[in-house]
């Protein structure tokens, strides 16, 4: 079996020290890229966020991709965005200019539709319970080999995913997981 990848997910309110600290210490891990997804923000203070992790990220030789701001992408020349699944449907015919697009499905004819409109990869969950979907049920292990399958990119699990469970993530045939707690805190 592959080497276990992570995708590190942001999210700074949940962060135990500064923010840009710990932005620092994840350029120094061994992560396929740094997704910064801070949902609470306007695009402006988005933008601000972007700038600095974008030069903590380059002085490291680290990948930033940002999540759901395609301007604030292309104004700092940031060549990978994640976008939410509504957004990137409604957005896929635009992002040629972008090395790497992604997104997040929930079903796998989501996962199908992505892949026939460019996505390269995408996150599919939320497969374990996380704090992040409260009250919401996983839809599990099941659900991400279906998606992995039913599709020829890679799928990386998100939802609750840690070290601990990370093997079976990769036992259904994702290529990795997304980890946003385990990094944050």
């Amino acid at each position: 079996m592959n080497k276990p990848c992570f995708i590190a997910v942001t999210n700074r309110n949940l962060c135990k020290r500064p923010f840009f600290d710990v932005i620092e210490e994840l350029t120094k891990k061994d992560v396929k890229t740094i997704v910064l997804r801070e949902k609470d923000l306007p695009e402006e203070q988005y933008y601000e966020i972007a700038k600095k992790c974008k030069e903590i990220c380059d002085r490291n030789k680290a990948s930033l991709t940002i999540h759901n701001f395609i301007n604030v992408a292309r104004q700092l020349g940031i060549k990978k965005i994640h976008l939410p699944y509504p957004v990137f449907l409604k957005e896929a015919g635009n992002l040629t200019d972008f090395e790497s697009v992604s997104t997040s499905i929930h079903k796998p004819e989501e996962a199908v539709k992505a892949q026939q409109l460019g996505a390269d990869f995408m996150f599919a969950g939320h497969v374990f319970v996380t704090d992040c979907k409260k009250g919401l049920p996983p839809r599990g292990l099941d659900f991400l080999r279906n998606v992995v399958q039913a599709v020829d990119i890679p799928v990386y699990g998100i939802g609750g995913i840690d070290e601990k469970n990370i093997e079976q993530i990769m036992e259904c045939g994702a290529a990795g997981g997304c980890m946003m707690s385990g990094f944050m805190k």
